[in-house]
């Protein structure tokens, strides 16, 4: 995917976090990123040498003396307060560290501080729930993907951001702005995004439009899609959203930082300010579940590649295969059995259980339902 001109700097920031990791292919990351390795090899050694000054032809970053007496450092808190409101004294303190910058005082002086400043409303009172976490071990192993509440525009349009997070890292991989919530629309934003960072093992979602999961739609061609490219679909709890915690969090934190100070934007004006908001949350903004570490420390991306081009289904030699057809429905034993209308055109492959009579649908290598051929659905 070639660099856009109007966010060259961002990605390049991008790449040069992730080519920073350890183990990681830089070929691979440099295909994803639509650049040649010669070049890949140039930011990364600008970064190294010179931070992100090296990535700008001209820097505007003022350099970090050695030094710095209380009341500049001081200067220092406040005016990262102003730069992100909604961050408390951890992540400045966090922040501050990270720059690297000397004589960074402790949280509960940061936090005098900014009471001291003006900063801090004592009459806010803190909100804060326990909530027992639970996270992946790897990276890429599941992706929690939802739309945050759409909003109203200036020009009278609405605005339905699409979010996709990695559950072990927390790292925002997709921030879009869309104009609607159609299934044609998210798989265009997630073919991007698998170009990019390659594919997940899972995808975690809601249930209903446009993924499915509910009594008259289980399966949706979003949701097919995903299943032919290999990728596991599973769905939250209805009426859980602590399944999609994360999701839930990071929804949050998107409205507290960014969305409460939108004006009359347009949808090219939402997308720059996602954009730069979604690199300082993965590249600076330390994440308390994280010890402090920002999400792009914990975050590599996929081995996995996203195929432009699909393989036929191939179900072997074993396997009962039948097409569905166009009402959703297959036929096995002289009868009728319902699927979903979302495979219409595929092949399913069926498989005998233990019980007699009782047999397994596949859908690529994904089961997708059990069918009783001595009775027809």
């Amino acid at each position: 995917m070639p660099w856009k001109e109007v966010s060259v700097m961002s990605l390049r920031w991008e790449f040069v976090e992730l080519a920073s990791q350890s183990n990681v292919n830089i070929t691979r990351l440099c295909q994803r990123f639509g650049i040649s390795r010669d070049k890949g090899y140039k930011w990364l050694k600008r970064y190294r040498a010179e931070g992100l000054a090296g990535l700008e032809d001209r820097s505007r970053r003022p350099r970090q003396s050695p030094g710095r007496t209380s009341s500049e450092m001081e200067e220092q808190i406040v005016s990262l307060r102003d730069s992100h409101p909604a961050w408390g004294a951890w992540k400045i303190q966090a922040r501050l560290k990270a720059l690297g910058l000397a004589g960074v005082p402790a949280p509960s002086t940061v936090h005098q501080i900014l009471r001291r400043q003006g900063r801090i409303d004592p009459a806010a009172a803190a909100q804060h729930r326990a909530w027992q976490r639970f996270e992946q071990v790897a990276p890429n192993q599941l992706w929690q993907m939802d739309f945050k509440g759409h909003f109203g525009l200036g020009n009278g349009e609405r605005c339905h951001p699409l979010t996709v997070l990695d559950d072990h890292s927390r790292y925002a991989l997709c921030l879009q702005a869309c104009r609607n919530e159609t299934g044609q629309t998210v798989q265009g934003i997630l073919r991007e995004t698998f170009r990019r960072y390659g594919l997940p093992e899972r995808m975690l979602m809601d249930n209903g439009s446009p993924w499915g999961d509910d009594a008259d739609h289980p399966y949706t061609p979003l949701t097919v899609w995903l299943l032919r490219l290999g990728i596991g679909v599973c769905h939250g709890r209805p009426y859980h959203p602590q399944t999609q915690g994360k999701e839930e969090r990071f929804h949050r934190t998107l409205q507290l930082e960014v969305l409460q100070s939108r004006s009359d934007w347009d949808h090219p004006a939402v997308q720059t300010r996602f954009d730069l908001w979604r690199q300082v949350y993965n590249h600076q903004r330390p994440h308390q579940a994280l010890g402090m570490a920002v999400p792009a420390s914990r975050y590599q991306i996929s081995a996995r590649s996203f195929p432009e081009v699909l393989p036929d289904i191939d179900y072997g030699t074993e396997a009962i295969v039948r097409t569905v057809r166009d009402h959703g429905k297959i036929s096995f034993h002289h009868r009728a059995f319902r699927l979903s209308k979302a495979f219409r055109g595929y092949p399913v492959a069926l498989r005998p259980t233990l019980t007699d009579g009782v047999w397994e649908v596949y859908f690529c290598a994904h089961r997708i339902a059990q069918i009783d051929a001595r009775s027809a659905i």
